[in-house]
């Protein structure tokens, strides 16, 4: 079975930094895109950041210039380093990855994490 892993979430204070780490885990072939979401209560899932496999980034307007989405192909990880936190950035991130799990098998699986809580808060 594939599957990806957040960790990294916590209580953070405004203006501070946090990293979250994506790692996905059984059969695994290639990897293609790679990307985090979030979902504050009472809003709708939004798309945070997104790398493709050949490193090209998206950010959504809210994030761009202080979040930074990287990868390591070699660990299957995917990285979002955030800073300048503000309590609206409080909300549960999901990882979401793009795999093909066999050589022998065309089709990819739209991999989903559980989710880490991050909470910006005094």
């Amino acid at each position: 079975q594939v599957q990806v892993v957040e960790s990294g979430g916590g209580l953070v204070q405004p203006g501070g930094s946090l990293r979250l780490s994506c790692a996905g885990s059984g059969t695994i072939f290639i990897v293609y895109n790679m990307g985090w979401y979030r979902q504050a209560p009472g809003k709708q899932r939004e798309l945070v950041a997104r790398i493709t496999n050949d490193g090209s980034t998206e950010y959504a307007d809210s994030v761009e210039g202080r979040f930074t989405i990287s990868r390591d192909n070699g660990k299957n990880t995917v990285y979002l380093q955030m800073s300048s936190l503000n309590p609206e950035d409080t909300a549960v991130y999901y990882c979401n990855a793009i795999i093909r799990p066999s050589r022998f098998v065309p089709d990819p699986v739209d991999c989903w994490g559980q989710g880490t809580q991050v909470t910006v808060s005094s």
